[in-house]
């Protein structure tokens, strides 16, 4: 691919919001990832580092603000889950549409109160509420993912034993789906790790660890943007 061709659709990719989340998201973990290096070696590059990190988070967070509106408007389009292969998957969604739903308003409130708009009593118990929705939003889309992964093989073995041609952009955004499956399962990593401690691996993860998670998740992610892209065309 030459210069030009992936300069432009890098800059498409980030004129979108989601593919400019996705930029932000390597950024701020990048950021965590050399804060968490140099937090022995050398606190005060650390710090800056650290500073631009948690910068970079909050304006993803403020982004995120009016993200239930368009949430409201995908739930009521995807309804019951009637055209999902199975029922399962249409309780997986329904399920996760409802837990996103809810989960907006909850970090809108934690965003209000950080910021001192709001007086909110328990901040603390707002912002463990905050993560336990994330962790479950997460662990849905997961499992979502893992079905419709393993629906999409059944169909590929069978296309295999019946000695027939499997087609080549399907058997593509099918093997895309095992990144989906191993991003999210970063994702739900570092979700979990900022749970209180006492609730599974929750607090024990180091900040080079995070940025570690988070960057390879958000590298993961631009990825697939840019090979679901050329899928498409």
């Amino acid at each position: 691919m030459s210069t030009t061709k992936f300069v432009n659709e890098f800059c498409e990719i980030i004129d979108s919001y989601g593919g400019r989340d996705k930029v932000m998201k390597a950024l701020c973990y990048s950021a965590k990832l050399v804060a968490g290096y140099h937090a022995s070696r050398n606190p005060e590059l650390a710090k800056r580092y650290a500073i631009a990190s948690s910068r970079i988070s909050g304006a993803r967070t403020t982004l995120r603000l009016i993200d239930d509106i368009p949430m409201i408007q995908y739930a009521l389009e995807y309804g019951w889950g009637e055209e999902e292969s199975d029922r399962l998957m249409a309780v997986l969604g329904v399920t996760a549409n409802i837990v996103d739903i809810l989960y907006y308003p909850i970090e809108k409130i934690c965003w209000l109160s950080e910021h001192n708009i709001i007086d909110v009593k328990n901040a603390d118990a707002w912002d463990v509420l905050d993560s336990s929705f994330w962790v479950i939003s997460v662990y849905l889309n997961l499992m979502r993912t893992l079905r419709n992964y393993s629906l999409n093989q059944r169909k590929v073995d069978a296309v295999n034993v019946a000695n027939s041609h499997v087609d080549e952009k399907l058997l593509k955004k099918h093997r895309l789906e095992l990144l989906s499956i191993l991003r999210l399962s970063l994702d739900f990593t570092h979700a979990v790790s900022t749970l209180p401690k006492g609730y599974l691996w929750g607090g024990k993860l180091s900040t080079f660890q995070v940025g570690a998670i988070g960057t390879l998740s958000a590298a993961i992610g631009i990825y697939q943007l840019f090979a679901k892209r050329r899928l498409n065309k």
